[in-house]
């Protein structure tokens, strides 16, 4: 079935002093029906992991406006917005005090199909109505402790090392990248790159359910409210993107 996009993003600086996520969504210049939506959560000290997040949605805006489907992949254009914000970020070290690092997740929506990618604990969701059909896997120490059966969900929540990263954008090691993708996404499936700020308060049937009674300005508006008020006044930063397929006739924003 055709489908059309509706789309949001949206941020909030919870209860830290800066807001260090990013978040961006981008069309391709000259190809209709290609679009990039990037997320990325900094750490690294004070200013440190907002730079760093702003080399991600740097580097996403200026691949997508030189990608060329005739000649590139989708996931050779993924693969090159990680590894080159990963390069930057490094040589960031040597020339400022700070020390950042930043998670990445991108999304491409294009030819009727979607790609995704990620490294570290950003996660990106494919609901399908209020069925999660895929999820990301964190590269994080509680995340790999569950894999192993030695943690479960509501320790994972609580765990004093929760947000030790195993891989991400920035560090001596190469980021270990993930990709996943939609061959047959249709009308009724919507897609959700979020922070920990986000995800850590809800289930994955909470934020399907949201997204799926409404439109996604509407529905990030109700997730954060939501994520603030569970928080308790100890919120970390939220970003998100929503991408919600509908029917043509419905979108009502194009």
């Amino acid at each position: 079935m055709p489908f059309s996009a509706e789309t949001c993003v949206a941020m909030h600086i919870g209860d830290r002093l800066e807001q260090q996520d990013r978040v961006g969504l981008f069309a391709h210049p000259k190809r209709p029906g290609i679009m990039l939506a990037v997320l990325a959560d900094g750490m690294g000290g004070h200013s440190g992991g907002a730079v760093a997040a702003e080399q991600v949605i740097m580097r996403a805006r200026q691949n997508l406006e030189t990608y060329a489907p005739l000649h590139e992949t989708p996931r050779d254009l993924l693969a090159s917005v990680i590894d080159e914000a990963h390069t930057v970020i490094k040589l960031t070290r040597f020339t400022s005090e700070k020390d950042p690092h930043s998670t990445a997740v991108a999304f491409l929506l294009q030819q009727g199909k979607a790609y995704w990618a990620h490294c570290g604990d950003s996660r990106l969701y494919w609901f399908r109505g209020t069925d999660t059909a895929a999820r990301s896997r964190d590269h994080s120490l509680v995340a790999e402790l569950m894999r192993k059966g030695r943690l479960d969900e509501a320790g994972a929540l609580r765990h004093p090392q929760r947000n030790v990263l195993l891989s991400c954008l920035g560090s001596e090691r190469e980021p270990h990248i993930e990709y996943g993708v939609a061959e047959s996404p249709d009308a009724g499936d919507s897609f959700l790159l979020c922070s920990d700020g986000l995800w850590s308060y809800f289930t994955d049937f909470e934020m399907a359910s949201t997204i799926q009674a409404h439109p996604p300005r509407h529905a990030a508006e109700r997730l954060i409210q939501l994520a603030r008020e569970r928080a308790g006044g100890a919120g970390d930063n939220i970003s998100l993107a929503i991408v919600k397929l509908v029917p043509p006739a419905a979108d009502a924003s194009r």
